[in-house]
């Protein structure tokens, strides 16, 4: 067992202030902090405590990192990144790649001699990039297409002439291809009608709000849009957050992301898990490079009814674990609270660990070996360890990140 230090990722629609205070280090930041990656990901891999990075350790001794049944279903990376992610500003809009898209992709553009951290690269390695999220603070989101009735529905309480056409297309089809058709509509529009139509949408939505006020129906909706065409203008991404489920997520309730479900970050503190990948296909509310016929060829058009992941009870006889089940094999979440007077937990790991640290003071025992984590502070677990003991404080938190198992489809233990 060793601790790991993040890297630090200093994109520009990060808080200077949330992970700092989160961590305890000086606030606010000399620059925005977007995310604290703990993992290999060969991008931007952890430091561990003795010294090295938590990529070669891996590769120095890839059984006992990972263990034979990780390195059976997965290969001899690490398939799992483990973020503490903070937004003070929305994210691009975006999805990414399946797995087999992934690695073509990743082919193609090898074969076209574009260098891997070309601003005009979509696949920046072979692999897939489903995620989850759980949140620390109130989170706020765009998560999947909506329902297309729902759409409707928003479309007429906005009332924006412009967008009537739009409206009708969906209530003329409300499916998946009525919903792509739209959305190639909106993402392919030329500036000079952005220019005329946002302006618009913006009337329409604040006229609702003034309306109806902040307690509408559709005043979250209404807000995000404004919110939006504040800071992106002439940019498709404002029209396209018209089509996805608008999302709050209190502290400890998650979202899942699969395959090719357009989303953006809105605002909010949370823990992201996802698979060892940094591919994304953007579509919109960004300067960056975005792709539309190759975010065509990716994108889930169908809609998605319910985003959110049902945080169930673990069944591992670990007292206070609860589970955020998700199809990936690729990693495996739970937290563990701790109350005052909670026992200490002691497991035996089934495969590599990431445990990192929330809230409170967690002490993490193998052997003789003890590791004191706070707020931020994380700790590898190899696969060989034998045994782990937790012990926290009243209302510590870690989250356990593990490899699920693509042979059965389980959670491990």
């Amino acid at each position: 067992m060793v601790t790991l230090s993040p890297v630090v990722q200093a994109y520009a629609w990060g808080s200077r202030t949330a992970l700092p205070e989160l961590c305890g280090t000086p606030s606010p930041a000399p620059h925005p902090v977007a995310e604290f990656w703990y993992g290999a990901h060969d991008s931007g891999s952890s430091l561990c405590s003795d010294g090295g990075g938590l990529d070669a350790r891996i590769a120095a001794d890839p059984v006992g990192e990972l263990g034979e049944r990780v390195l059976a279903q997965h290969g001899a990376g690490l398939p799992f990144l483990v973020k503490l992610l903070s937004a003070e500003q929305a994210l691009s809009l975006q999805a990414h790649p399946s797995p087999e898209r992934a690695r073509e992709g990743f082919a193609a553009e090898d074969a076209r001699g574009l260098a891997v951290d070309a601003p005009d690269r979509n696949y920046r390695d072979p692999n897939h990039k489903p995620e989850i999220l759980v949140a620390l603070t109130d989170f706020h989101a765009l998560v999947g297409f909506r329902p297309v009735a729902r759409t409707v529905a928003l479309l007429d309480a906005l009332d924006v002439p412009a967008l009537r056409p739009y409206r009708d297309m969906l209530d003329g089809q409300p499916d998946a291809e009525g919903v792509r058709a739209v959305f190639t509509t909106i993402v392919t529009m030329p500036h000079t009608a952005l220019d005329t139509i946002v302006p618009q949408l913006v009337t329409g939505a604040v006229a609702y709000l003034g309306a109806v006020g902040v307690g509408g129906e559709w005043a979250p909706e209404a807000t995000t849009v404004v919110e939006l065409a504040e800071r992106y203008p002439t940019d498709p991404g404002v029209l396209g957050a018209l089509l996805l489920n608008r999302v709050s997520l209190d502290p400890g309730q998650a979202v899942y992301l699969g395959p090719g479900q357009l989303h953006a970050y809105l605002r909010g503190v949370g823990v992201e898990v996802m698979a060892n990948s940094d591919n994304v296909l953007r579509g919109g509310l960004t300067p960056k490079h975005v792709d539309v016929p190759e975010l065509m060829r990716v994108l889930d058009f169908r809609p998605l009814v319910d985003p959110t992941v049902r945080a169930v009870p673990a069944d591992r006889g670990i007292p206070g674990e609860t589970d955020y089940p998700t199809p990936e094999p690729d990693f495996a979440l739970s937290r563990i609270g701790f109350a005052h007077g909670s026992a200490p937990v002691t497991y035996r790991p089934d495969g590599p660990e990431v445990l990192l640290c929330t809230s409170g003071e967690v002490r993490v025992r193998e052997g003789t070996r003890v590791e004191v984590l706070g707020p931020g502070g994380a700790a590898w677990v190899p696969a060989s360890t034998p045994e782990v003991t937790l012990t926290g404080t009243d209302g510590a938190t870690v989250f356990r990140t593990r490899v699920g198992d693509r042979a059965t489809g389980t959670q491990p233990h």
